[in-house]
């Protein structure tokens, strides 16, 4: 794939100041596809194609897995939505959601050295995405679920990946959980502390929130509770959806009730993944050395204004404050890790392999309350990302290639 990229730390008000630019960088699509062999002449032609391809189409026939080795399969992403929970626009529609599944596919390669390919299905219905991409799935190495709305994403990523045995990822869920989890060890460590020492509250119980903290449950957080707007996501409650009642049974273990500014009295994490504003008083009421993760976009549930004026650490979802929580940290290394060694599946064992050495790209010496994260631009994070999932990869045994 032929990309260019735009800066993601140039300031957000660059694009509103210049909004002819960004109409100019779209104009034709941001990515093409490119051989990568010569079709120059008739012999070029002939093994590219007719009639040379044919002794490549009979060994696939005779032997299916010489797929991988002699087509693109091996290392291509289909990147799938439906448009209906496209970044902060909500339902806009399979065509309206093109230019940010563009966008993925040249982060993939930019970071990962990974080729993608943008498929916007019209369709909203779980059976017919599902059913769709099944089809699809002999095309590709991997499927990265994108913009999918709750709580469908978490249905439609389970039965794909029970289907198939390639690499089903739901970025709005895994990635957003996997660099939380990286910022949140190194701040823990920053303040002398592990993640077992500390209470975090979670506002949204969507795909990311409910991700978040499973992640976190999975890591070794010391408590952890989901908020939505009616409040905790408590066992006690009687109109939670599937999704959130089984997030209740693996969460709040101290057993908080009551509203999200309740549970952050005393609690040690903060993160937003749900848009809205929390009173300044309640993050007040945080423990000292409080992390504050506000990560809606544009708008922060917290400033990082107000943040700082109370916590020991601050991370936003945005590209001109410090400490950005950037999906491109991990997908492009999880990916390209996962293809390294052909695994089946991403495990649990896999997305936390990500977030260590997403983690570990900071030295304990470089670590200030503003690098807790490394940058996107970090050429070492994506290598180490994708030797960490593969190594992974192999040790829980989905890894087709040792």
């Amino acid at each position: 794939m032929a990309a260019e990229i735009v800066n993601p730390h140039s300031d957000s008000s660059a694009t509103d100041n210049n909004p002819d630019a960004v109409f100019a960088l779209h104009r034709g699509g941001k990515m093409a596809v490119q051989a990568t062999v010569p079709v120059n002449n008739k012999d070029d032609l002939s093994l590219a194609y007719t009639p040379g391809v044919a002794k490549v189409c009979t060994a696939i026939a005779e032997q299916p897995e010489l797929v991988n080795e002699y087509t693109w399969k091996s290392n291509v992403v289909a990147v799938v939505t439906d448009g209906t929970a496209v970044l902060g626009l909500g339902d806009i529609g399979p065509e309206a959601s093109l230019p940010v599944m563009e966008g993925k596919a040249i982060l993939f390669k930019q970071f990962g050295g990974v080729d993608a390919v943008p498929i916007a299905l019209a369709t909203k219905d779980t059976d017919e995405i599902v059913e769709t991409v099944i089809r699809l799935a002999p095309s590709f190495g991997g499927v990265n679920l994108e913009d999918i709305s709750a709580p469908r994403c978490f249905e439609i990523e389970r039965r794909l990946q029970e289907a198939l045995d390639i690499p089903i990822f739901h970025d709005d869920q895994h990635g957003t959980a996997i660099v939380t989890l990286a910022a949140m060890r190194n701040a823990a460590k920053l303040t002398g502390r592990t993640l077992g020492d500390l209470r975090a509250v979670i506002a949204g119980a969507g795909a990311a929130g409910i991700a978040i903290a499973k992640i976190l449950v999975d890591a070794g957080i010391g408590d952890v509770c989901v908020t939505d707007r009616k409040g905790v996501v408590s066992a006690d409650r009687t109109d939670l959806t599937d999704v959130k009642a089984e997030i209740a049974g693996l969460t709040n273990k101290t057993g908080q009730t009551g509203s999200l500014e309740q549970a952050l009295a005393g609690a040690d994490v903060f993160i937003g993944v749900s848009g809205g504003t929390v009173p300044e008083e309640a993050v007040a009421s945080m423990a000292k050395n409080a992390f504050v993760f506000a990560m809606a976009n544009p708008n922060p549930e917290v400033h990082p204004d107000v943040a700082h004026k109370y916590a020991a650490v601050v991370a936003t979802g945005r590209s001109d404050f410090p400490n950005q929580i950037n999906n491109v940290l991990a997908f492009p290394g999880i990916f390209a890790g996962a293809f390294k060694v052909r695994a089946s599946r991403i495990t649990e064992n896999m997305k936390i392999a990500a977030a260590d050495a997403i983690a570990g790209v900071v030295a304990d010496d470089e670590l200030t309350a503003d690098y807790v994260i490394p940058s996107p631009f970090d050429t070492r994070v994506a290598e180490a990302v994708a030797t960490a999932v593969a190594a992974a990869a192999k040790a829980d045994g989905v890894a087709r290639l040792v």
